[in-house]
């Protein structure tokens, strides 16, 4: 139970909010250098209560003060610009050693935790505020509000733009990003203690000390959940996998931070009346390692965005003893690289939809942890759904095939929480059409390479498939070692073992197609190159990995067979510009070298005998031999090994796209492409068809691109006849390659519960 003191008049404030009748805390802070001692500000004037707008619904859940800042923003940015409501939720108080200072000041003031916990809420403020209004001193209403878990929260809104709040849980935070320190939330998460106590700020409103149980933060941030009601959930990512030491590559408080808002987001989904939420997970400190994927510009506002939080400049514009910023961050405010860039950590997949006999189409996404089904009887009709499937705990970002006889399967990845810490888990699920037309089966599980939790973090990627003539499915992932691993379908109906199919430093997802000959190919990005995985002929052995010569990409990839039968294509954006990228994988054996004209205009490419790239069949699980046609791997996989020089070389061409830079996937309908743009927006534009290898300074490689008005969720798909995404608010947007404009078909309206099945 939440330990409670100094109950009075804070009691009585609380009781108003849950009125609607918010009593308002004037910014004048106390702070000493005993961390035990807290002075409070006084009770100001009533205000109204928080607001929230109608359509989409941000909430952010993050561990702590700056998290957002470092690896949500620009996504942060270009949601407050929207004008539509966002909540970002801090977990921790962040209040480290208590030193607000750089870590080589010969000075550095005494340790005070609760006033570092200020400081770095005051820094937040001010980086919001600048970002919503264009003034960091834009005020900010705090008041204390009771929580579902029996303690109490700070409360801040923005007055000059009340859709706009912060909610400060104040937790005590681990610390140390992998040091043994039970009483945290990863001690929390694993049972080492039973509470975890508050650590509130000098300057909060608060005024109970309280400490949590496990079950109380998970009601704590469900009834945030409730309060805000969101349509679209950003956290951290919950399985960021371990370095070759073993240590974890994240910060334990994001990783079990998260967790905890996945916890949350399942007793949340099973509350009515409620909308339908989507949910984006991001990677944190390794994202610095990986390559850029902003723009000069973008970067360059996302570091004036950490130095107002940082309080670089000093000046006392809050007036608060505690200090106006994170002095710790102002040393190195754009971390790592990590103001360079931004990465999602699922729903990049862009074969979400699937077309259908007589033009119909089918397409899914996860709605409130659950498959989300809209389907079209036909070219010219209209789109139906959502339809919201049974069976939970879905993450982001699925896939489908298309299955000889025309049914669709579904394919994604499964959270499974279980009752004890060791009953997390993440394993790969597909679920399958009973008839072609008709409803789908439940989901079955495909279990998972992974041998437990504790030894990768269940750091699995997305899957992508292939389908042989007879129906049998081959479903590929990158596991938490890196290396690309698939299981086959048998003849009996059943599966074969999970296969390591080599390769390292893998990073995103494996991407997946067939030509028009029925060769597979298996794409996957490594921070240097693409490798790839092909067949020299149907029903041959995969031969992999092989290199294809190819620059950094951003990782996201989306593949698919050539409209005109001849090989694949493959669409890629490139670092730092965002620029999109086409890939002609000619359709040539495996292993033929075959010929390509490089990425010319780009920095760094070289000939195809001297490009840089991932390294080919060096990894853990790769399998041993020395030549083309040997042998190799385990169970329904057969595989072979490719010389050592072996490449797949495509030939890269530019595709107009200068000016609309962002990040993310590639979706293509034909001779339209689409892409998330700077702006965080759908963007659409025409190319041709087979697009030729040309100049970066050709005129036609600065051709216009069309930006719709709704902030895109996960990636656009194509379908035959049009660009279908999803926005933050659940809603199904579709763009006509015959036409401009975008249709939208509404999410399930709010109150009332999707239809299941």
């Amino acid at each position: 139970m939440a330990r409670r003191g100094r109950r009075g008049l804070a009691a009585g404030l609380a009781a108003a909010v849950l009125l609607g009748v918010a009593g308002t805390l004037a910014a004048v802070h106390g702070t000493s250098a005993d961390p035990g001692t807290r002075t409070f500000p006084p009770a100001g004037p009533a205000v109204q209560p928080v607001r929230t707008t109608a359509g989409e619904r941000v909430v952010q859940i993050v561990a702590h003060p700056d998290d957002d800042l470092f690896f949500m923003n620009p996504d942060t940015a270009q949601s407050l610009a929207t004008g539509r409501s966002l909540t970002s939720v801090y977990l921790t108080a962040g209040e480290s050693d208590g030193v607000n200072a750089r870590r080589d000041d010969p000075d550095p003031p005494a340790a005070d935790r609760a006033a570092y916990a200020e400081a770095r809420q005051n820094g937040i403020r001010a980086a919001y505020a600048e970002m919503a209004t264009g003034d960091r001193t834009s005020p900010w209403s705090r008041t204390a509000v009771p929580t579902a878990g029996g303690g109490t929260a700070e409360l801040d809104t923005l007055r000059a733009k009340p859709w706009i709040s912060l909610v400060w849980v104040q937790l005590h935070e681990a610390g140390s990003i992998n040091g043994d320190r039970p009483h945290s939330l990863h001690g929390l998460w694993d049972g080492r203690v039973d509470t975890l106590a508050s650590q509130l700020s000098s300057g909060t409103p608060v005024r109970e000390d309280f400490a949590y149980s496990k079950q109380q933060v998970v009601e704590t941030v469900a009834g945030l959940l409730q309060r805000f009601r969101p349509t679209f959930v950003r956290i951290q990512d919950p399985t960021p996998g371990r370095t070759p030491k073993g240590t974890y590559t994240d910060h334990q408080d994001h990783m079990y931070g998260a967790r905890f808002a996945q916890a949350a987001l399942a007793r949340y989904a099973a509350a009515p009346g409620r909308p339908a939420f989507g949910v984006q997970t991001y990677l944190g400190y390794s994202t610095g390692a990986l390559p850029r994927t902003l723009t000069p510009a973008d970067a360059e506002a996302k570091l004036r965005t950490l130095k107002t939080y940082a309080w670089t400049d000093g000046t006392d514009h809050c007036g608060d003893p505690a200090g106006c910023g994170d002095r710790k961050v102002a040393a190195r405010p754009a971390g790592h690289g990590w103001a360079q860039t931004v990465r999602h950590t699922r729903g990049e997949s862009t074969t979400w939809a699937q077309p259908g006999p007589g033009g119909s189409a089918w397409a899914f996404s996860v709605l409130d942890q659950r498959l989300a089904v809209w389907h079209r009887e036909g070219a010219t009709a209209g789109w139906n759904g959502p339809r919201l499937l049974g069976g939970g705990g879905i993450d982001a970002g699925v896939t489908s095939v298309r299955l000889p006889d025309g049914r669709v399967a579904v394919l994604g990845t499964r959270t499974t929480l279980g009752g004890r810490a060791a009953d997390y888990r993440r394993d790969v699920v597909l679920r399958v059409q009973r008839a072609r037309g008709g409803d789908f089966g439940p989901w079955s599980s495909l279990g998972t390479p992974e041998r437990d939790d504790a030894s990768g973090t269940s750091a699995i990627s997305a899957p992508a498939a292939v389908v042989d003539p007879s129906g049998r499915l081959t479903v590929f992932v990158r596991d938490s070692a890196h290396r690309l691993t698939g299981r086959a379908g048998l003849p009996d109906g059943g599966w074969g073992p999970w296969t390591p199919l080599g390769g390292s430093g893998l990073r995103g997802d494996p991407v997946a197609a067939t030509d028009a000959s029925g060769r597979h190919t298996v794409l996957v990005p490594t921070p240097s190159s693409v490798l790839a995985w092909t067949q020299g002929e149907p029903g041959g052995p995969l031969s992999g990995p092989l290199r294809t010569g190819l620059p950094a990409t951003t990782l996201a990839l989306n593949a698919t067979g050539d409209a005109r039968g001849d090989g694949i294509r493959l669409w890629y954006r490139t670092p730092v510009t965002g620029e999109v990228r086409g890939a002609h994988f000619r359709g040539a054996g495996a292993g033929a070298g075959v010929p390509g004209t490089g990425e010319r205009g780009i920095a760094g490419s070289t000939t195809p005998g001297s490009r840089q790239a991932g390294t080919a069949g060096t990894g853990p699980g790769t399998a041993a031999g020395a030549g083309m046609g040997k042998r190799a791997g385990t169970g329904g996989i057969p595989t072979t090994v490719p010389a050592k020089a072996a490449m797949f070389v495509p030939v890269a061409s530019f595709v107009p796209s200068t000016g609309v830079a962002g990040f993310g996937p590639v979706g293509r309908s034909g001779d339209l492409l689409a892409v998330r743009s700077r702006t965080g927006v759908l963007a659409t534009a025409r190319t041709e068809a087979r697009p030729r290898p040309v100049p970066g300074t050709d005129p036609a490689a600065r051709a216009g691109w069309t930006e719709g008005g709704f902030l895109l969720a996960g990636a656009p798909a194509g379908l035959p006849g049009g660009i279908a995404a999803i926005g933050l608010d659940g809603t199904l947007h579709w763009t006509p390659s015959d036409r401009t404009g975008t249709a939208v078909l509404p999410p399930p309206p709010e109150g009332r519960e999707p239809l299941r099945r």
